[in-house]
């Protein structure tokens, strides 16, 4: 009995000298990518060319495709294993000649206002659209109007995010179904436009697009979409409880054309233990075109780019294959996500872990994940590696829209989060500029995904240790 507590004893204190052994092997590593980072960072110069030199990116544009080349050229700078583009059928929209729109309380009386078109709308007649207006404050408000009341009238969604919610994603996905799915219903009640308030939390004369759908409405039944700032928002609906007959008149020019091609561009390090292995780390590369998509998501696209040129700057060989992807169409219909993820399983490809960043880039605050409890478990064991740099909050939850499609049971999927309480003031806006960029926030960011993917990379997931088992 006297030799087995001995025995059991020296177990355990190898076990745990072991364990402190690793804990300062990956504090130590971690410390690296952010030195790295910080002090000789890439992501914040190539966010610059992206930004100032190509400027908004939408899909199916001359400046998205030009996108893909200098981000292909980055990457193969960096030494790779492999570096290729990845060809994916995506819509082309264009928004035309800048919008107008003014409420008019009387005759040759009215006040100009600010809008935009939304994301794949059509235009308004030649000479525009005039009407009058209906406040509704949600999808579910038609049904109580009726087309009696919203026939042959401007439908004016005025629902605002939430502004007590403090995961401003969270107010974000309470209200964004009337500007994708307004113009839609609006139509089966007879409105001839809509009109839907900015999905911004600030105060501000700054119109956000973002992606419409008409669903299976018949082409000629198509309305024009447009939003109208919160200042905008704000003052139509003073006007209408002084004057409910006023009319708003708003002009768009927008045009859909045929799919074009583009292309997903993708770069990897090929893992040295598990090749047919994968993680993937990745941002959408198109962008709106009212500002140059520097949060949304160029930020994203440097950082993902930033994991692996940390990894060989740091002479890091990871494991598993690591692949940056950056996503082409993520904003008007995931065709670049549903690609990756449709070529993945026709070629069989093995995605243990995918890490999105799609949340601008801003200060990173921790990681949602979605997945099981036992991996969620082992994760949670890595908060302390990450608390030095103040990034605690590890949660279950969403992960990102483009490495959505991989999901199935054998895949761990994540998301940076950052700090969102600002993201919305650029979100969609003409302000989604460089300018609004902070360098050590972006470079933080890149240095938190590096450190995660090196921790997934050396440990595997409780998935792929199960399937490894049985």
């Amino acid at each position: 009995m006297k030799k087995l507590l001995t025995l059991l004893l020296i177990t355990l204190f190898f076990s745990q000298a072991y364990a402190q052994k690793t804990n300062t092997e990956d504090s130590l590593t971690i410390r690296n990518i952010y030195d790295m980072a910080l002090l000789n960072g890439k992501s914040y110069d190539w966010l610059d060319h992206l930004s100032n030199e190509i400027g908004g990116r939408l899909s199916g544009s001359l400046e998205a495709e030009k996108a893909v080349k200098y981000t292909e050229a980055e990457l193969n700078k960096l030494g790779l294993d492999k570096v290729w583009l990845q060809p994916v059928m995506v819509p082309k929209w264009t928004r035309g000649t800048k919008e107008y729109a003014y409420i008019e309380t009387a005759p040759g009386l009215s006040t100009t206002t600010d809008i935009c078109a939304l994301g794949g709308s059509v235009a308004t007649p030649a000479l525009g659209l005039k009407a009058e207006v209906i406040e509704v404050q949600g999808l579910d408000d038609l049904e109580k109007y009726g087309r009696e009341q919203i026939e042959g009238k401007i439908v004016f969604y005025n629902r605002p995010m939430q502004a007590n919610l403090i995961n401003t994603f969270e107010a974000y996905g309470g209200c964004v179904d009337q500007r994708y799915a307004g113009a839609m219903e609006a139509a089966k009640y007879g409105a001839v436009g809509i009109v839907v308030r900015s999905m911004n939390l600030r105060k501000d004369d700054l119109p956000h697009t973002g992606t419409m759908s008409y669903g299976d409405t018949p082409a000629n039944q198509r309305i024009p979409a447009c939003a109208i700032s919160t200042n905008g928002a704000d003052y139509l609906s003073r006007a209408l409880g002084i004057k409910p007959d006023l009319k708003f008149y708003f002009k768009q020019n927008c045009k859909t054309y045929d799919d074009v091609q583009s292309h997903n561009v993708i770069g990897e390090i090929t893992g040295t233990t598990y090749p047919d292995k994968y993680i993937v780390v990745g941002g959408h590369l198109d962008s709106w075109d009212l500002g140059d998509g520097s949060h949304d998501d160029g930020a994203g696209c440097v950082q993902s780019m930033e994991v692996l040129r940390l990894f060989k700057e740091i002479n890091y060989k990871p494991k598993h294959s690591v692949r940056v992807v950056l996503f082409m169409n993520e904003e008007n219909g995931l065709r670049g996500g549903k690609k990756y993820a449709e070529q993945a399983r026709l070629k069989n490809e093995q995605h243990i872990f995918a890490l999105e960043s799609d949340a601008g880039g801003f200060t990173p605050r921790g990681f949602s994940f979605d997945t099981d409890a036992a991996n969620f478990a082992q994760i949670e064991r890595w908060k302390p590696l990450f608390e030095p740099y103040l990034i605690h909050s590890f949660t279950k939850g969403g992960s990102g829209a483009d490495i959505g499609p991989l999901k199935d049971e054998n895949i761990v999927l994540a998301g940076l989060r950052p700090d969102s309480q600002r993201y919305f003031d650029h979100h969609h806006a003409a302000n989604d500029t460089f300018d609004a960029i902070n360098k050590r926030e972006l470079e933080l960011g890149g240095a938190t995904m590096a450190s995660l993917v090196y921790l997934i990379d050396k440990y595997g997931t409780k998935t792929e240790m199960s399937t490894v088992k049985n």
